[in-house]
């Protein structure tokens, strides 16, 4: 009996050690909390109870297999913090200093000693003036409109006045907007060209412009995308189309610039309340825009309660985002300072998970997960209620029909 389960069972736990080994790899890298490794191990001494009944070899192949994986996970939880590089004498200029991630990182480096240069959309706003109140004589505002090329030039020879023969260490890539919600069907196409000229084109003017400074410093990159650049967020494909793109360039960038000595990394943010996204008035806005964007048939073929669903679901998201931007910030900071950043940093609780179910996961899986995190829409569309309403009478209506010939039939016989 043994014998007949020998080959089977070792060929199965040859793909089951493959599988556990990327698996490991992966949540190491996603920077994940202890408790899923910890499942994950439970997971395999479930397995390996499993293989008891069909072979001893392979239950005492998977002990030192999970022995090892305790003991790297071990030492991955003991070991000291990479050294970090001092920030005296190190020029950072980032972009979307007006509020949200670029505005607390500025004051952060400026707080470690940074030469930070920091670009605002607006000169005389509130965000350019909470800087200069609170930052160092170190901090220069620039006022930048990152998607307009003639400002962006302006900025480089603002920064190379200042910083004369020295090079730019860090480039923070963290202007973007998010102008739209709602199905892609229900997008202008104005809103995608949007969401590209300043998510993908603006960054990539930028990053551009300033590429021959960072390569005399031999600096870093770091851009600040989305999880909506790598997977299908419902009502968010305008978004995640141009960070979709951004990410693309990035990783093309982190390639082409290694024989340059310029590390590429980008930052993954997870929910976060930044900008208007928690001002209901903004979210109103954005509503009355739609709607009167919209053809009367799309309209009517969605539904102005199906439009209005979604408003609120993105709302309430807004509503319990995490307002605490220090992981992304914190974020931002290690890839300056460590000798060798990471291509990809998870910011925030719940991302390393994402990734890790949607790369693992068939594809129904992780649709239906991000579907139940992001906008959990109850409503169908108008038209397919009254498809559903049409079916249910229709069925009704013969239930009723076959009833009355039944009872015909019954009458017939009766006589």
């Amino acid at each position: 009996m043994m014998d007949d389960y020998f080959l089977p069972s070792w060929i199965y736990l040859a793909v089951f050690t493959v599988f556990v080994g990327g698996a490991t790899k992966k949540i190491l890298a996603c920077q994940l909390s202890a408790a899923p490794p910890l499942m994950a191990l439970l997971g395999a001494t479930v397995l390996a109870e499993r293989l008891w009944a069909l072979c001893l070899p392979a239950l005492l192949l998977l002990v030192p297999l999970a022995l090892t994986y305790f003991l790297y996970f071990l030492y991955s939880c003991t070991r000291a913090p990479p050294a970090t590089l001092p920030a005296q004498g190190k020029a950072v200029l980032i972009t979307g200093c007006d509020s949200g991630f670029g505005n607390a990182t500025a004051k952060h480096l400026d707080a470690l000693g940074f030469e930070v240069f920091a670009t605002v959309l607006d000169g005389s706003g509130d965000g350019a003036r909470d800087l200069q109140k609170t930052c160092s004589p170190r901090l220069t505002i620039l006022q930048v409109d990152i998607t307009q090329p003639q400002q962006v030039q302006q900025a480089l020879i603002q920064t190379k006045a200042k910083l004369g023969l020295k090079g730019l260490w860090g480039l923070v890539n963290n202007a973007g907007v998010c102008v739209n919600f709602g199905d892609a069907e229900l997008s202008l196409m104005s809103t995608f060209r949007g969401c590209m000229e300043v998510n993908f084109f603006g960054t990539l003017s930028v990053t551009q412009t300033f590429l021959p400074l960072l390569r005399h410093a031999r600096g870093r990159i770091i851009t600040v995308s989305s999880p909506a650049g790598d997977q299908p967020f419902p009502c968010l494909a305008a978004y995640g189309a141009s960070k979709a793109a951004l990410n693309l360039l990035m990783n093309t960038l982190r390639n082409e610039l290694q024989p340059w000595g310029v590390p590429v990394s980008t930052v993954l943010p997870a929910s976060f309340r930044t900008g208007q996204s928690g001002n209901r008035a903004y979210w109103e806005t954005q509503h009355t825009r739609l709607l009167q964007s919209l053809s009367p048939a799309l309209l009517d073929e969605y539904g102005e309660d199906y439009v209005s669903e979604t408003k609120d679901l993105f709302q309430s998201h807004a509503s319990h985002a995490n307002p605490d931007l220090s992981p992304v910030v914190v974020a931002i900071t290690t890839a300056l300072q460590v000798q060798q950043p990471a291509p990809r940093y998870f910011a925030g609780p719940g991302v390393g998970l994402m990734y890790f179910i949607h790369s693992y996961c068939p594809l129904s899986v992780s649709g239906r997960f991000l579907q139940k995190l992001f906008v959990k829409k109850k409503l169908p569309p108008r038209a397919l209620r009254k498809q559903a309403d049409c079916k249910l009478s229709h069925g009704l209506h013969n239930n009723n029909n076959n009833n009355n010939d039944e009872d015909s039939s019954g009458e017939v016989k009766l006589k």
